[in-house]
């Protein structure tokens, strides 16, 4: 074995140590959701610290599913019936998705003189790889763009279940299950969900892996091709490595970088809350649904982060995923069209000072 493989192999065993400390000290602590919450900040300081902190690709996709396992074995069985009392919610996420790219893309580009094409695609609320896409091309800074959303990301893991300990919202504690999938019914199931999310994958559907596995884990459940939960080991190893993912992704940056774009993306990240709290407040009044799996719903974390968040809330995860995948579509659209628009005004702005230019003596 060549010395760099040896020490990927010792930086991911690093990793998923401090990922496993953090997690459980979190949930010895008592807090909700201690698993996943634990282990983003630990790996996240980690990486902060300089620790070669990283999670392979690989790695990265088995995560992938084992959370769309998860929220699939875990959607409750009245999903269904709660159908009629989405589109309110729904019209309540589109509106509040040009609220949160217009006030806090204005904000970034006002108070802290980002070019638009940063502030902007730093302002979108999710798909965070369509968006790095999108900067790869040359529209915005990367670097800063992938700091501001990273730190969206950890604070919403971290704060969710802090909010849920110390705030009136109603969550619910995970009913207790008497029996579990037997370790063929977890090959066979996860198989299916492999294949459902490469399928996924190959049509592009944002998050595909996720979906995809979510989907397949879903309709077997709901075609009754099986009643068990998923066994509680798997279910810690999902939020420890879901952790793993969310603070390994902090890793290369320095911390000059990080504090040059901090303080514009906790304005940013405490802006998106705000506005979405108002607007899950709204919603709840209107349908008859728990405050935190509507926020959850509506809220701007990554799919994989809020869904085994819910998960560890007792949500139902039915109502979250169909949410997040609402949102990514309307992302995949309004993306583009944003970028066209800063393109447009950059190049209207080029010409101007051409025009100025070429009137000067």
């Amino acid at each position: 074995m060549s010395p760099p493989q040896l020490s990927n192999i010792l930086a991911l065993a690093l990793t998923l140590v401090i990922s496993a400390l953090g997690g459980g000290l979190a949930h010895l602590a008592g807090l909700p959701a201690g698993w996943l919450m634990g282990s983003a900040l630990a790996v996240t300081i980690g990486a902060m610290a300089g620790l070669p902190m990283v999670l392979p690709d690989g790695l990265r996709n088995l995560v992938f599913v084992l959370i769309g396992m998860s929220m699939g074995a875990s959607v409750a069985p009245d999903s269904l019936a709660l159908l009629a009392s989405w589109p309110i919610s729904l019209a309540a996420l589109a509106i509040e998705l040009v609220i949160i790219v217009a006030t806090t893309g204005w904000m970034l580009t006002r108070l802290f003189g980002l070019d638009p094409g940063t502030a902007y695609l730093s302002s979108f609320p999710g798909h965070l790889s369509f968006v790095m896409g999108i900067a790869a091309t040359g529209v915005g800074n990367a670097r800063q763009i992938v700091i501001i959303q990273v730190i969206r990301i950890l604070m919403l893991t971290i704060a969710v279940p802090i909010g849920a300990t110390f705030l009136p919202i109603d969550h619910f504690d995970v009913v207790a299950a008497t029996s579990f999938l037997s370790p063929l019914q977890l090959a066979v199931l996860a198989l299916g969900c492999v294949a459902m999310g490469c399928v996924f994958n190959l049509l592009r559907v944002p998050a595909g892996m996720v979906l995809g596995a979510m989907a397949a884990a879903t309709a077997a459940k709901l075609g009754g091709l099986y009643t068990e939960a998923m066994p509680v080991p798997l279910v810690v190893i999902t939020f420890v490595l879901t952790g793993a993912m969310i603070g390994s992704r902090f890793s290369g940056i320095t911390r000059a970088e990080f504090v040059a774009a901090a303080k514009g993306g906790l304005i940013a990240t405490a802006m998106t809350v705000g506005i979405v709290t108002v607007m899950a407040l709204g919603v709840a009044q209107l349908v008859d649904m728990p405050f935190g799996q509507i926020w959850l719903g509506l809220s701007p974390g990554a799919l994989e982060g809020m869904g085994a968040l819910g998960i560890a809330l007792g949500y139902d995860t039915a109502f979250i995923a169909a949410h997040h995948v609402i949102r990514l579509l309307m992302l995949s659209f309004a993306i583009p069209a944003v970028v066209m628009i800063i393109r447009l005004q950059e190049r209207r702005a080029a010409q101007h000072r051409h025009n100025l230019g070429s009137e000067k003596p």
